[in-house]
């Protein structure tokens, strides 16, 4: 029988409650504020937590909060009054699973009650299987190569979250590797045989949006109906139509459960949200768990192990590429260079590189002219003939007195250069 916790300052809505949910099969327990919910909680876990927000002398908000600090896993659904839509949005902020307005109808709170208790038992049944396998957790190391800080801490991020079910939405730069993340969360984590249904929201129209997502009803279209059992994947969600929002948020508060939503977007969506160019209550809803993607020029010293990645998969009629070396300064070039278009271009760059060269060493000679943005770079000759210090004040020169580009470039710390 599942278990209901429900908090609120009056009786009258307890015994109400009572009346309404006892009959449907729930255990129900209650408290009269938040401090004896949140213990109440603590001495016996409940499957859903049916929470006021507008309590005293501990809200709803609060008690949200502190329960999420007990267990990242609790299930709050939070009542408010009809007129507080900005509450709501905050308790979405803040980790509800869904939020119910006052007077709300009895086939509501079912329905809300329902959903949560479904996300429950897919929560609880991930939670059992635990990080992501040994053999597809290396899928994330091998993908994201580097030993980086930034790179070590996204591997073992998306490692974390893996087999969570909650929304992620992966933020970075274009070309920085949403779509790498998004398949490796959604092959770490999907039951087996669940498809990755990929939506470019930039290439939607509005009516296949419409149809796609919402469907007839609302209970979702043909793309929801696809993913169930797996991942829908909306790429570019910056660019969703803003009459559609209000049908996304419907289609993820029937469908709880039914798939695990991965959103990605190249622009700040909290700002937006902010400005008023992009609803509140989808981006709380969809970024229950964030995931920043670094710049590759915010980890230069990867090149190195992504080069290794990418040489050995590409294609040379002349050799085996996984024998390609690139000399000092070719390195050294590419990890001064800013790379703009992130990982995608440098991936572009490299096989390109790599299957048109003659020769199996390659030198910065070799490198597209977009790479030379740097005037003045050493050459190789100059790397072998001069002294270290030497090199080191050229590439200093270059980089026009950028200490901590010259130092990535280098490879070298930047208390090196003083």
């Amino acid at each position: 029988m599942p278990s209901l916790l429900i908090v609120d300052d009056l009786i009258s809505i307890h015994e109400m409650l009572e009346a309404v949910i006892q009959p449907t099969g729930y255990a129900t327990a209650f408290a009269t504020d938040g401090e004896k919910g949140l213990a109440r909680y603590k001495a016996e876990k409940y499957d859903l937590v049916l929470a006021d927000i507008d309590m005293k002398p501990m809200d709803g908000i609060t008690l949200l909060k502190r329960l999420k600090a007990y267990d990242p896993t609790v299930v709050v659904i939070i009542m408010t009054a009809y007129a507080s839509t900005e509450s709501a949005i905050q308790a979405l902020k803040f980790g509800a699973f869904d939020y119910l307005q006052k007077p709300f109808k009895v086939d509501e709170l079912m329905q809300a009650l329902k959903r949560g208790l479904e996300f429950r038992r897919l929560v609880v049944e991930r939670e059992s299987l635990g990080a992501a396998p040994a053999d597809r957790a290396a899928d994330f190391e091998a993908r994201f190569a580097g030993t980086s800080p930034k790179i070590t801490r996204l591997v073992t991020q998306l490692r974390k979250l893996a087999t969570a079910r909650t929304p992620v939405l992966i933020s970075g730069e274009t070309g920085a590797g949403h779509e790498i993340a998004a398949e490796l969360l959604h092959a770490a984590g999907a039951p087996a045989g669940g498809p990755l249904v990929p939506i470019d929201c930039r290439l939607a129209t509005r009516e296949n949006l419409h149809s796609g997502l919402f469907g007839q009803n609302g209970s979702g279209g043909a793309w929801v109906q696809e993913a169930k059992g797996g991942t829908l994947f909306l790429q570019h969600l910056q660019c969703l139509p803003p009459e559609t929002h209000a049908e996304l948020i419907s289609v993820l508060r029937n469908n709880a459960g039914n798939f695990r939503l991965i959103c990605a977007t190249e622009e700040d969506l909290e700002k937006l949200a902010e400005e008023g160019k992009f609803s509140e209550e989808l981006f709380y809803r969809v970024a229950t768990l964030p995931v920043q993607l670094p710049a590759l020029r915010e980890r230069p010293e990867d090149i190195p192990a992504l080069l290794k990645g990418i040489a050995g998969k590409g294609s040379n009629p002349q050799f085996d590429t996984r024998q390609v070396e690139f000399t000092e300064d070719a390195l050294a070039m590419l990890r001064a260079y800013a790379w703009p278009g992130n990982l995608a271009e440098f991936t572009q760059v490299i096989s390109q590189v790599v299957a048109t060269t003659e020769t199996r060493v390659i030198t910065s000679a070799q490198l597209p002219l977009r790479i030379h943005e740097l005037k003045d770079w050493p050459t190789l000759a100059d790397y072998l003939a001069g002294q270290e210090k030497q090199y080191i004040a050229r590439v200093l020169h270059a980089c026009q007195g950028d200490k901590a580009r010259a130092a990535a470039a280098l490879g070298i710390d930047r208390s090196r250069l003083g």
